[in-house]
């Protein structure tokens, strides 16, 4: 893997504690960046002294992680971490530190602090996903502001006559919802033309994607078109399929599709991520989703042999504006930068577990099929995909019998379950278009999905209670149409 060129970076000894008072008993006043942007290696004093070595870290135990989450609403069977992720309590105590590091001497942290540690931030992160330089790594504060700082390039590529009006953007069906408004925002309003690739739900195969979406890439080549940007995701959120995005970048690289990014918004910390093999021009992923860090933060890596990297600018400007988007995302103005800097804190948490983050997403991976498959055999009913489509989230069709017959109907039976039987999990409306193929399928009747997420600090405890409501509601004649209208 290749070395960082960076000077800053040589400087700065990449460690498991932030380098502030009250961490590190060996902390250094002078640090070897003084202001934003510098980054060339120039000092404000000697080079910071190297930290002795960390004793290892003894295996968490399940006591330890109950403890972690204590602060989690304990009557709720929280089955929803996908949503909004999920902070243990020691990383949270790492934020306290950094917050109050700023709030103490604001002028220090700015100068001293903020951009050393950012750059460690950086630099762990470009060793998890494999990326070949840190100034291909970028934080910001999410996933939809990734998505902004690409697709604003696109709209200027359209506007300035890069691209030409009515060059195609595809995008799948199943793309997040902001991103899906940011496409049309920014790319259709400057002149490209939107084409959604229709996926199949329930799904089988991975053939079934690439079908599709060859299709969607033929359509956005007609009539002379080109296709400028093929915006993917890796883990799409509702229904979530893990997506073959290393295939779909390949094809794209073979048709000729200018740029590919990947919208991996559930991924670090949940499935594998190598930046390198995927290949595409952009990859974000939230960090505060699967990777434990408090909300919110997102990486964006942007691959360093493309022509569009240097034109990446972050919508909110500052005094960096032009310096390259690491350092431009690296100060947008007076703001809390703590869930930046508490990365390294995270790691020390994951490695208590065997196996580190891999050991994690591992056993996570395995219990959700197999709270999934215990779901759907207690309801009678089957999976949306089959397990290796899926990460630490799965689709469990619902019995057919409780009607969701609308969006509307999916957010007021999660409300009543959140309500009444104190299960937090996202439900998913979506009604075959062939009724007569879903019949013969054995998936007659069925319209309603849940969305089943498994991170650590859940317990079997918290399926048996969803499975039990839906249970109860069957057994009582319960349909959506007996919901109030609001």
């Amino acid at each position: 893997m290749a070395e960082s060129s960076s000077p800053a970076a040589q400087t700065l000894a990449l460690t498991s504690q932030p380098s502030v008072p009250g961490m590190d008993p060996h902390h250094q006043d002078d640090c070897p960046e003084n202001g934003l942007g510098r980054g060339n290696g120039e000092t404000n004093g000697p080079p910071a002294k190297r930290s002795r070595p960390t004793p290892p870290l003894s295996p968490i135990t399940a006591a330890e992680i109950a403890e972690e989450f204590s602060h989690h609403d304990l009557s709720v069977a929280r089955i929803n971490n996908g949503s909004f992720g999920s902070c243990p309590g020691s990383v949270l105590s790492a934020q306290a530190v950094w917050q109050r590091l700023f709030l103490r001497q604001p002028d220090a942290f700015y100068f001293n602090h903020l951009q050393p540690g950012l750059l460690r931030s950086r630099a762990i992160v470009k060793d998890l996903i494999n990326a070949t330089d840190i100034d291909e790594v970028s934080l910001v504060d999410n996933a939809t502001t990734a998505a902004a700082i690409v697709l604003q390039h696109v709209s200027w590529a359209f506007s300035e006559g890069v691209f030409h009006k009515g060059d195609a953007v595809v995008m799948l069906h199943y793309a997040y919802g902001a991103v899906k408004k940011s496409i049309h925002a920014y790319v259709a309003r400057a002149g490209g033309h939107v084409i959604e690739v229709p996926l199949p739900f329930p799904v089988s195969s991975n053939e079934e994607i690439i079908r599709e979406f060859r299709k969607a890439l033929d359509l956005g080549k007609a009539n002379g078109r080109r296709v400028r940007l093929a915006v993917i995701d890796h883990v799409t959120s509702m229904p979530s399929v893990v997506i073959p995005v290393k295939e779909l970048t390949k094809i794209c690289r073979q048709e000729g599709v200018d740029q590919v990014f990947v919208d991996a918004a559930h991924a670090i910390g949940n499935v594998e991520v190598d930046v390198q093999d995927i290949d595409a021009d952009f990859y974000t992923s939230n960090l505060h989703k699967w990777f434990f860090c408090p909300p919110s933060v997102a990486f964006l890596h942007s691959k360093k042999c493309s022509s569009s990297a240097p034109c990446l600018h972050h919508p909110v400007v500052s005094q960096e504006y032009g310096k390259g988007l690491p350092l431009e995302s690296a100060w947008i103005g007076t703001r809390d930068y703590s869930s930046q800097l508490v990365v390294p804190s995270v790691i020390d948490f994951v490695n208590r577990f065997d196996g580190g983050i891999l050991g994690i997403r591992t056993r996570n991976h395995d219990k959700v099929v197999e709270m999934g498959m215990m779901l759907a055999q207690a309801w009678g009913t089957f999976l949306g995909s089959p397990p290796e489509m899926c990460c630490s989230m799965i689709m469990v069709a619902l019995p057919g019998s409780l009607g969701v017959s609308s969006e509307k109907d999916a957010l007021k039976l999660r409300s009543l379950l959140r309500e009444e039987y104190r299960v937090e999990v996202p439900i998913h409306y979506h009604r075959p278009k062939d009724i007569e193929a879903g019949r013969q399928n054995g998936h007659s009747g069925v319209t309603g999905y849940v969305r089943i997420s498994y991170q650590v600090y859940n317990t079997v405890d918290d399926y048996y209670r969803l499975r039990d409501a839906v249970h109860k509601l069957v057994n009582d004649g319960f349909n959506c149409g007996m919901l109030p209208s609001k």
